[in-house]
C-alpha cells in the first residue's frame, strides 16, 4: 500500500489530479475499515465533500492534503464503525462482509444509489492477504479503535503518531490497540494452502455439489466445519451457521434440489479460490472459503443483494 502523497512545501496550490488520485488509497482503506465497499464509497465521498467545501487559502495550508483527507476519511470510518455495532445487532441473520471479484472478473460496483458507471481500476480495492474474508471476519470482532489502528499501522504503515491524530488516543495507546488486534489475528489464524490446492479443493466441492454426492461433500469438508449465510432479511437463506461437514453437507444437497437451474462458477473472492451461483446467469450467492489441514473448515456464502453490487453491475 502507499502512504499519502508528500507534503508540499513550496506554498503551491494543491494539484487537482493528487488530490483525485487518493482516491483508491480512500477506498482501499475504507473497505478494510468497514468490510464494505458501499460504505467505503460513502466515506470517501463524505472526504471528498469535505475537501471542496473548504475555502482554497485553507487548503493551499494544508501541507500534505494526502494525509489530510486520510485523517479525515479514518476519522469518518471511526465514526461508522461505531454506528455499524448497533445497526447490525438489527441485522436480520449473520453479517459477513461484502465479497469482491478479481480486478479481471470486476463488473462494476455501486455506491448506495447503484450508479456508479463500470469502475475503474482506480476504483478498485487491491486484492492481497488484508482482504481474504478470513481475516475481514476476524477484523469484525475488533473493538472500532482496535480495528483502526491496527489497518492503518500494520496494513497501511503509518506511524502510530499519525493514527494517534484519527483515533483520537495518545500513540501508546494506539500501539496497544494494535497489539490487542494482532493477538486476534493470531487467534483466529490457519496455515494458508497454496492458491492452486485451494482451487483444486474448491473444484472437487463444485463437483460433489453438482453431482448430488453427500459422501464426497463430506470427505471435502472438515469435520468441525462451519457454514455462516448471509442474506440480509432480503433473500432466503438459514438464519444460523450450519456446522460440522454432515450437516453442511445435506444442507447443500438440499439446496441442489430446491434450486434447479443454479449453476456454480469458479471466481476468485477476495483474493482467494470461490464459487458464485449463478440464476439465469445472474449471480445470487457469493462463497468463499477457509481451508485448514487439505479440508474446507469454513464457508461463507453471501446471498444479499446489496452486497452483490460488484458481481451483478456492468
Amino acid at each position: 500500500m502507499s502512504t499519502p502523497s508528500e507534503p508540499r512545501h513550496d506554498g503551491s496550490a494543491p494539484d487537482l489530479d493528487a488530490i483525485v488520485g487518493e482516491r483508491r488509497q480512500l477506498i482501499n482503506l475504507g473497505y478494510r475499515l468497514l468490510g464494505s465497499l458501499a460504505e467505503a464509497e460513502d466515506v470517501v465521498q463524505e472526504t471528498y465533500t469535505r475537501w471542496y467545501a473548504m475555502p482554497r487559502e485553507q487548503q493551499e495550508a494544508i501541507e500534505s492534503p494526502g494525509a489530510w483527507l486520510t485523517k479525515v476519511a479514518g476519522r469518518i470510518c471511526l465514526d461508522v464503525l461505531g454506528s455499524a455495532r448497533a445497526r447490525r445487532e438489527r441485522y436480520v441473520g449473520a453479517w459477513i462482509p461484502e465479497p469482491l471479484p478479481d480486478r479481471g472478473e470486476w463488473s462494476g460496483g455501486g455506491g448506495a444509489g447503484g450508479g456508479r458507471a463500470p469502475a475503474d481500476p482506480a476504483d478498485q480495492v487491491t486484492l492481497d492477504e488484508s482482504v481474504n474474508m478470513a481475516f475481514l471476519v476476524v477484523l469484525e470482532s475488533m473493538t472500532p479503535a482496535e480495528r483502526v489502528a491496527f489497518i492503518l499501522h500494520d496494513v497501511f504503515r503509518y506511524p502510530f503518531a499519525d493514527v494517534a491524530e484519527i483515533v483520537g488516543r495518545t500513540p501508546a495507546a494506539c500501539r496497544q490497540l494494535a497489539s490487542s488486534a494482532r493477538r486476534r489475528i493470531r487467534a483466529g489464524r490457519t496455515s494458508a494452502a497454496p492458491v492452486a490446492g485451494q482451487a483444486a479443493l474448491v473444484r472437487h466441492f463444485k463437483e460433489a455439489w453438482e453431482s448430488r454426492d453427500i459422501k464426497a461433500l463430506v470427505g471435502l469438508l472438515d469435520p468441525d466445519a462451519v457454514m455462516t449465510a448471509d442474506g440480509g432479511g432480503m433473500v432466503g437463506t438459514v438464519l444460523r451457521p450450519v456446522e460440522g461437514a454432515e450437516g453442511i453437507a445435506q444442507y447443500l444437497i438440499h439446496i441442489a434440489d430446491k434450486a434447479r437451474g443454479l449453476e456454480l462458477v469458479e471466481r476468485t473472492v477476495n483474493g482467494r479460490p470461490g464459487l458464485v451461483a449463478q440464476h439465469t446467469g445472474v449471480p445470487v450467492t457469493v462463497a468463499a472459503f477457509e481451508i485448514t489441514g487439505g479440508r474446507i473448515s469454513r464457508i461463507w456464502a453471501v446471498r444479499n443483494p446489496e452486497k452483490l453490487r460488484a458481481w451483478t453491475e456492468g
